[in-house]
């Protein structure tokens, strides 16, 4: 399915999704979502997860606050998501700057989930390959996890999206570059994190590859859109939002996405 077919889809269906994500994150990953015409459910707790996973389209886990509660829930919620069938989505974040983090990030790829999405560092770590992150950031170029993300692509048996200045997508077979966006977008906190939230909104609409190749492209356009009048992280956050709202299928340019 191609990024615009999938964008008009997202449109016409407007799919629940359940996001467990953290702190920061979770006014701009609920907005976003709702912006690219989805609709989100922040859902976290431990009691009413397993219940609430089944009525959504798509679950989506980012442990940028995890604690013991909320790790709790993230699990249970996977394995929810596993048993009714709906598609889950992975942002490790920054899952290597302590052993517990390692640990819960452990558990949760051991739920198999359909989607990875992670800065360079984080998907190096994840393979088992080092990596030169600073806690929440990058310290890799996404050039240098492309091998350690197609070889945990067939490990785990999902796509890896590998997101930076160009994004990287393969489920360990295909591989797609995805450009554009803007050179502010890493000094708005929690863009990121709001696009694995975005993620899981094609993921319940479409196969998990063209679910990811969709989202970025369609963060790709809104980015580059809302630059050129943004004075600063603080404006351009405000125009992204406008931008995702103001896109319609049709809109998305679809050679920002290249097939190797």
């Amino acid at each position: 399915m191609t990024p615009n077919a999938a964008f008009a889809e997202l449109h016409e269906r407007g799919p629940l999704v359940h996001c467990i994500t953290n702190y920061v994150a979770m006014n701009i990953a609920a907005n976003v979502v709702l912006a690219a015409g989805a609709s989100p459910a922040m859902i976290h707790a431990s009691e009413e997860v397993v219940d609430f996973v089944p009525l959504a389209g798509a679950l989506t886990v980012n442990i940028g606050t995890v604690d013991a509660g909320w790790a709790k829930a993230m699990l249970e919620a996977a394995g929810a998501a596993r048993e009714a069938n709906v598609p889950w989505v992975f942002d490790p974040v920054a899952h290597f700057a302590t052993p517990y983090r390692s640990e819960v990030a452990r558990l949760l790829m051991a739920q198999r989930p359909n989607i990875v999405r992670g800065n360079a560092s984080e998907i190096l770590a994840l393979a088992g390959r080092g990596g030169a992150g600073k806690g929440v950031d990058s310290g890799d170029g996404v050039n240098a996890a492309e091998a350690a993300a197609m070889d945990l692509a067939r490990e785990a048996g999902a796509v890896l999206a590998v997101t930076g200045a160009r994004d990287f997508v393969t489920d360990g077979t295909h591989r797609i570059d995805v450009v554009g966006g803007a050179e502010i977008m890493p000094k708005v906190t929690a863009l990121g994190c709001a696009l694995t939230a975005l993620t899981g909104g094609f993921a319940a609409i479409c196969a998990p590859l063209d679910a990811a190749v969709a989202a970025l492209t369609l963060f790709a356009e809104a980015g580059a859109r809302a630059a050129p009048e943004a004075e600063g992280p603080g404006s351009f956050a405000v125009r992204f939002l406008d931008e995702l709202h103001r896109l319609r299928p049709g809109d998305l340019d679809e050679s920002r996405a290249t097939w190797r």
